[in-house]
């Protein structure tokens, strides 16, 4: 159901790499810093830097504002107990095996063209579409009547799904590159804050306030009205990641990722159409990342923490997806102020945030640990599916929810910087995109399977039970992993250390470091004309923040 998706706000593709940008370097880098535009220093007079300083004050408060209220949707956490009552009439098996499974199959269809279309518009026309996604969701929920209404519901809501990657990118489009940590910062605390507060508010309203589901729903329309009309006054950016790119930059500049990869020789006078296509092709933008996508995926972090985002987040989302269904199976009360969905929701969302800040602060040697690490993790997540399988109590499956959804969001930032380290930011967005596109494919598999009627058509406890064996199979797996990793580093000896920030450097970036006169960050490549910097280790970059 709709409700169950919270969590895929706290992270999107591109959004991830522009969250590992230097952190701690609040004045760039020195001599090798150059503007957005030419490569000469320049120093702006006092009042045009305050003039700057203003601007971006009130940038950054409306981008954040905007972000806080498109996440203010209080009875979104509500939406499975108010389908199921008499308000709606609709019955468990048409809520689990009919309606929901539509989610998955048009999220797939949708993600790619949203995802270019992104781009290639430039955020804002997207973000726009979102917004009016979203009171189509609302319309739909309150006036629909049937099945195919529910369905279409579903539709509108993967739409708005998939354009969550217009707010991240957004954002970052709008600001210098040097601006780029603290601007994540803010925008990732103001949708984490909106999430918190929605639940929360809902859940007051119900609890406290005995307003009936109908009601609730008609509040998250007017505020889902307000945030159509924020977005309107969004401004629209003349620079996009892979379409819209900056003009060339001028001579002493340095050249972005995608300009310094290998273009090819020029086509000879009198060659055939056929080469040329075939030339044009060979020479795209997209064509030539991916021949350096395949180049990085030899290193074994990047494969490894690529897996565990594919198959971890799969199975992560179906139990967001359904675990409102087990509760109201657990707990099927007809009494609304008995109801805990927004306080759950609440709670999984801090602990959440907590989580990801501690993950932090988590300095160990990923190359050797990072198998056991995540065996261990998935290890707990089996348990708590199958404690929320197996209890009939409605607050132990609170419980574990939470503590499920906290110990997925402790890994999610690991994995992100284990990922990004060694990638450029064109390449970062590239495979986010495409770790996400694998996963939304295995999810739907999985729900046509297991799901939908067509398929095995189970009950929400039955797959449940198949969800705990999935993570019990995936935790065997790492730990069969961690012990070979560990058998290899006794058989070599190897008790030297990794430096924690450099397992995933490839030999001409370590090359880079040792040439580097920075110890804080490390020039990875450069976007229109400005060192991009790799991101400092994690549990380190508050320490190199106030060095900078």
């Amino acid at each position: 159901m709709v409700q169950k998706k919270l969590s895929s706000r706290l992270f999107t593709v591109q959004g991830q790499c522009h969250l590992q940008s230097p952190p701690g370097l609040r004045g760039g880098l020195g001599g090798m810093a150059p503007s957005d535009q030419v490569a000469e220093k320049q120093v702006p007079p006092e009042p045009e830097r305050g003039r700057e300083l203003k601007s971006w004050r009130c940038l950054v408060f409306y981008l954040c504002f905007y972000g806080f209220m498109a996440q203010m949707r209080p009875g979104e956490s509500f939406i499975t107990p108010y389908l199921l009552s008499p308000d709606k009439n609709f019955t468990r098996k048409q809520v689990t095996n009919e309606i929901t499974p539509v989610l998955s199959y048009s999220y797939l269809a949708v993600l790619v063209p949203v995802f270019l279309l992104t781009d290639y518009l430039r955020y804002k026309p997207v973000l726009l579409l979102q917004a009016l996604s979203y009171i189509c969701v609302w319309l739909l929920l309150l006036f629909g009547t049937s099945v195919l209404h529910m369905q279409f519901m579903e539709l509108f809501y993967s739409v708005t799904m998939a354009a969550r990657i217009a707010y991240s990118s957004y954002i970052f489009s709008l600001v210098r590159p040097a601006r780029y940590q603290r601007m994540a910062g803010y925008s990732r605390t103001a949708v984490l804050l909106g999430v918190f507060t929605s639940s929360v508010l809902g859940q007051l309203l119900v609890t406290v306030g005995r307003l009936s589901f109908s009601m609730l729903n008609y509040i998250s329309l007017a505020f889902l009205t307000f945030s159509l009309l924020l977005a309107l006054f969004l401004k629209r950016p003349k620079r996009s990641l892979f379409f819209n790119r900056s003009a060339p930059v001028r001579s002493g500049a340095s050249p972005s990722e995608l300009d310094q990869m290998n273009v090819g020789p020029g086509r000879p006078e009198g060659r055939k159409l056929g080469w040329t296509l075939l030339d044009t092709v060979r020479n795209s933008t997209l064509v030539r990342m991916l021949w350096e996508l395949g180049d990085n995926l030899r290193l074994p972090q990047l494969r490894l923490w690529s897996v565990w985002w594919v198959f971890n987040s799969a199975g992560y989302y179906l139990i967001v997806y359904y675990v409102h269904i087990l509760w109201n199976v657990v707990n099927p009360t007809t009494d609304t102020t008995t109801v805990y969905n927004g306080g759950a929701d609440a709670a999984s969302t801090l602990l959440g945030a907590i989580t990801s800040f501690a993950a932090g602060f988590v300095t160990i040697r990923w190359a050797l640990w990072a198998e056991l690490v995540i065996a261990g993790v998935t290890a707990v997540q089996a348990g708590l599916i199958f404690l929320m399988y197996s209890t009939s109590s409605i607050w132990l499956c609170y419980v574990a929810f939470v503590l499920f959804r906290g110990s997925y969001q402790f890994l999610v930032p690991i994995a992100t910087f284990q990922i990004a380290s060694s990638l450029s930011k064109e390449l970062c967005a590239l495979v986010f995109g495409v770790n996400t596109f694998l996963a939304t494919v295995l999810k739907t598999t999985i729900t046509l399977v297991v799901s939908d009627k067509r398929g095995l058509g189970l009950t929400v406890h039955e797959q449940f039970l198949i969800y705990f064996a999935y993570f019990l199979v995936m935790s065997a797996a790492y730990f069969l992993g961690a012990v070979l990793v560990g058998l290899r580093h006794l058989r070599e000896g190897r008790h030297q250390p990794l430096p924690l920030a450099q397992e995933l450097r490839s030999p001409e970036e370590k090359a880079a470091h040792l040439l580097s006169v920075q110890p804080a960050a490390l020039p990875l490549a450069t976007e229109n004309g400005v060192w991009a910097t790799g991101p400092a280790p994690l549990g380190q970059s508050q320490q190199l923040e106030t060095k900078a």
